[in-house]
């Protein structure tokens, strides 16, 4: 039976029902996503269960060391399946000293994708080798990892992703929800209905094996964080150690780890709301300006505007925010 036919007939019954002057039922509400997570509220006190119609009413507030603390012990699970300790994208042996996590969408977004493309024809990973500090780039989509492979070979990504199918991470951060699509952005360079068919497309060729509804929850948006030491003055590792691979899981363990937060952070209000690829260089601590795209109108507004909140070390010093998390 189709979902149609079904509320056809639970019309006809309750119209039977009231004809013979019994009270009319009042029928049940659908429910478009079901994967709620266990924690209904994010640090700032915000629901983040709630459903918006519009651009979502959030903050860029720098999360604490005890919000850091209390997500370090969550998981994210790679492409084969495998749980790793959040904690280990950004810290640890084998890890950059500096991590740009970027929290996406459902692996399927449209808008994601072009997002990433756009950082990936900016920013490659032997750019980030050329920076003074060892940095690296991390991806979380809130699907299942199944789908990892897809989305890199869609979005020609050259740098790790994970999944948070269970959302903690991006409810434990300040990420909320939302449909609401916001203003076009620099880094969307193709026309919206190309990208919706596409996205059509790539779930439809995923029927097959099943995977096509796990691309994760279509309300969720993300954002970006950068975590850096909170003493960058003495190197764990120079940048040309040869021994260690920037931004791969593991390694000596008996390694110390040093301690980082988060210096600057932005979390998205609409499904469009990714930070422009100027800021995120910027962020990184590229000097130099990147490629500009075809629109000169919104090239140019990217260049002008930030949605962030912190300065990264890179840009000499901390904000009154980043100083704060260190509490």
């Amino acid at each position: 039976m189709s979902i149609f036919s079904g509320l056809s007939t639970a019309k006809g019954t309750s119209d039977a029902v009231a004809t013979n002057g019994t009270k009319k039922a009042t029928p049940p509400k659908a429910s478009i996503d079901t994967s709620r997570s266990s924690s209904p509220k994010h640090p700032e006190n915000v629901d983040n269960t709630a459903e918006f119609n519009g651009d979502v009413s959030t903050n860029n507030e720098i999360p604490t060391q005890e919000i850091l603390r209390k997500v370090d012990k969550l998981t994210v699970l790679d492409a084969d399946g495998k749980a790793i300790p959040f904690k280990d994208i950004y810290n640890g042996p084998g890890i950059a000293r500096r991590v740009l996590v970027i929290f996406i969408r459902h692996f399927f977004c449209g808008n994601c994708q072009e997002f990433i493309r756009s950082l990936a024809a900016s920013i490659s990973p032997a750019d980030l080798l050329q920076l003074p500090t060892p940095t690296f780039i991390a991806i979380i989509g809130c699907g299942s990892p199944s789908l990892i492979p897809m989305y890199q070979a869609e979005t020609a990504c050259p740098f790790p992703v994970y999944a948070d199918p269970t959302k903690k991470l991006y409810d434990e951060l300040g990420m909320l929800r939302t449909l609401n699509l916001g203003t076009r952005p620099e880094y969307q360079r193709k026309a919206l209905v190309s990208m919706m068919t596409a996205s059509f497309v790539q779930s439809l060729k995923m029927l097959k094996g099943g995977k096509a509804f796990q691309g994760g929850d279509y309300h969720q948006v993300g954002g970006e964080f950068m975590f850096e030491p909170v003493d960058l003055t003495t190197p764990i590792c120079a940048p040309g150690d040869d021994s260690k691979q920037l931004g791969a899981i593991g390694g000596n363990e008996t390694e110390s780890r040093e301690e980082k937060r988060v210096t600057w952070c932005h979390r998205m209000k609409n499904t469009r709301d990714h930070a422009e690829i100027p800021e995120l260089r910027e962020v990184l601590g590229f000097e130099e300006e990147a490629s500009p795209g075809h629109d000169v109108k919104r090239w140019q507004k990217a260049l002008r505007e930030r949605k962030g909140t912190g300065l990264s070390s890179t840009t000499g010093g901390s904000s009154n925010s980043a100083e704060k998390a260190l509490i």
